[in-house]
């Protein structure tokens, strides 16, 4: 079964696009109010009713093609400019005072709308081309600008190109989030497969290992090609093998969405008790309450098989002879369990030589599990004085009034 794991992102690009939209409508609304009111002081009225009619049309039409970059093509971004271009240009043919008169042309700010539009599609270099332009026809339809011209000329250009440049910094932002989550992602499954084989797989080949060697003959041969495929089994989890999964991206709703081949776990509560209890035997003692220590089952499930890699470790560590006990606490808020036994101890250094070695039981069966449940795996060992490990999960809110409830 694929399970999709949605990761929401924060999205700036898509926003802008929003916003643009919403301001050409605006300035649109403003510069037909305008043209309405200032009526009597164009000499050919009809040249701006005919500039702001194809406006009008133009704005609304084209909606569409600013609701996203994918919307938003060159042909279209061409297109847009040369109307705001046209609407400057036009302006001292409606009014033949507008040249003498700094007043607003035709598009007003509408003409800005067309700007920002290559500054969120092509960044700072495609804004710095657009509003040139456009401040090129400003000049020309002025003949000779005014000093508030040249400013507002001046403004349009630099808050283009920053906006621009902000937008460009953001999709650099995205696309190294979305390789990072990839990587994490990759790392974690990476990580929970390990574990899975370390539990199964290299168990086996290591047990293989030993007794082949201690029978001799033909059996010490097939012992020392179990070891050979161990650590070739060792160095293909270590180098990136992972569940079938792929990455993609989720343009409209700014957001990375990944598919994971994996089998899907029961819902519902566990009580911890029942998973541990198979644990005891002639050499384990389980020890635990009188009432039911409950979690989510795919935590209680990663919590037992962290105790049994623990188990695991005392039988080839400390030998077969060796005495465990596993204490299992409800503190409310957590849930504790301690694995200790009697063996010898590990030296000093060896958990950090057996991590170099590609020998990540400890690490990945242990710690692993309990990292990714919140949790957290304390060893203590004195040589001579026996091994015991910590086991600690985190209840959710959620967790404690499920188990209030129970009472």
């Amino acid at each position: 079964m694929a399970r999709r794991e949605r990761v929401v992102r924060m999205s700036v690009e898509q926003p802008l696009w929003r916003a643009l939209t919403a301001y050409r409508v605006l300035t649109m609304v403003y510069a037909v109010l305008l043209g309405v009111f200032g009526r009597h002081n164009y000499e050919r009225p009809w040249v701006a009713v005919a500039f702001l009619s194809v406006m009008c049309v133009w704005t609304l039409a084209t909606l569409p093609s600013v609701a996203n970059a994918r919307n938003c093509t060159k042909r279209f971004l061409v297109a847009d400019l040369t109307v705001a271009l046209t609407g400057i240009l036009l302006t001292p043919v409606a009014d033949l005072q507008a040249r003498s008169v700094d007043g607003p042309t035709l598009p007003t700010i509408w003409t800005a709308g067309a700007v920002l539009a290559y500054a969120i599609k092509g960044g700072w270099r495609w804004a710095g081309f657009a509003s040139s332009l456009v401040a090129v026809a400003n000049i020309i339809e002025r003949a000779e600008p005014s000093r508030d011209t040249l400013h507002n000329v001046l403004l349009v250009w630099v808050a283009s190109i920053a906006i621009g440049y902000v937008v460009e910094v953001a999709r650099a932002s995205e696309r190294t989030l979305a390789r990072a989550l990839e990587i994490e992602a990759a790392t974690r499954e990476r990580e929970r497969l390990a574990r899975d084989i370390h539990d199964s797989v290299l168990q086996v080949l290591a047990m293989v290992q030993r007794r082949g060697t201690a029978l001799g003959g033909e059996a010490a041969e097939l012992g020392r090609m179990a070891g050979e495929q161990e650590v070739a089994l060792r160095t293909l989890v270590a180098g990136g093998l992972t569940r079938p999964s792929h990455v993609s991206e989720d343009e409209s709703q700014g957001a990375v969405v990944r598919v994971v081949e994996e089998p899907d776990d029961h819902a519902g509560d566990v009580d911890v008790r029942t998973l541990l209890a198979p644990r005891a035997g002639a050499r384990v003692t389980v020890s635990d309450p009188g009432t039911p220590v409950v979690l989510p089952a795919p935590a209680a499930r990663e919590l037992a098989a962290a105790v049994g890699a623990a188990l695991d470790n005392v039988r080839v560590h400390a030998g077969d002879g060796a005495q465990a006990w596993i204490l299992l606490e409800d503190w409310g808020d957590e849930v504790i369990v301690t694995v200790r036994d009697d063996g010898p101890g590990i030296p000093e250094g060896r958990l950090d030589q057996a991590e170099g070695e590609g020998r990540m039981g400890v690490a990945l069966s242990i710690r692993g599990r309990l990292r990714d449940l919140g949790g957290s795996a304390e060893l203590i060992s004195v040589p001579g004085q026996g091994t015991e490990v910590e086991l600690k999960v985190p209840r959710t809110s959620r967790d404690r009034r499920g188990k209030a409830g129970a009472k």
